[in-house]
């Protein structure tokens, strides 16, 4: 998942945004100066973002998940140990980190814990929605990738997702 430049065509991920294709690079004035920026343009939106050609680690960029990414991603999603504090606050903090971060392989441990505690015992209001959002940011970023793997994943979400009625 580490790349040093990206081309036209190439998935990225830039949160919170989420998943965007490389269309290119532009020039674009900034003050006195000119910089070059990748454009990225988003599914399903007319959204685009520009990033920094000589930096798209500061804006948080890095590339999309491959299909060699997937074997790992689902054996974290199947089996993973986390500890997520007890404390609602501690907990929040630490889940809103692990979104914010969009780090697919840390989605995929925090699923995997969050899913056993709604089999469980059902998850409160923010946990669920924490528990949906990961969901969505790993199906987002899976979405495209056709290979057996990419269909085992988004299977499993959509079962981790519908185990308990409860959820909306």
């Amino acid at each position: 998942m580490k790349h040093s430049t990206f081309a036209p065509g190439d998935r990225v991920v830039l949160p919170p945004y989420g998943l965007g294709m490389i269309r290119g690079t532009c020039q674009r004035p900034v003050g006195e100066a000119t910089h070059e920026y990748y454009e990225i343009q988003f599914s399903h939106t007319a959204s685009r973002a520009y990033v920094p050609v000589a930096a798209p680690q500061s804006a948080g960029m890095r590339a999309a998940l491959t299909e060699n990414d997937l074997p790992e991603l689902l054996a974290r999603l199947q089996d993973s140990t986390l500890d997520l504090p007890h404390q609602w606050a501690a907990r929040q903090r630490l889940v809103t980190e692990m979104l914010a971060s969009g780090n697919p392989l840390e989605l995929a441990v925090l699923t995997c814990k969050l899913r056993h505690w709604n089999v469980e015992r059902g998850l409160p209001d923010l946990d669920r929605q924490a528990f949906r959002r990961a969901i969505k940011l790993l199906e987002q970023e899976v979405s495209g990738l056709a290979d057996h793997n990419a269909v085992q994943v988004q299977r499993f979400l959509e079962r981790a997702w519908n185990e308990n009625p409860h959820n909306e």
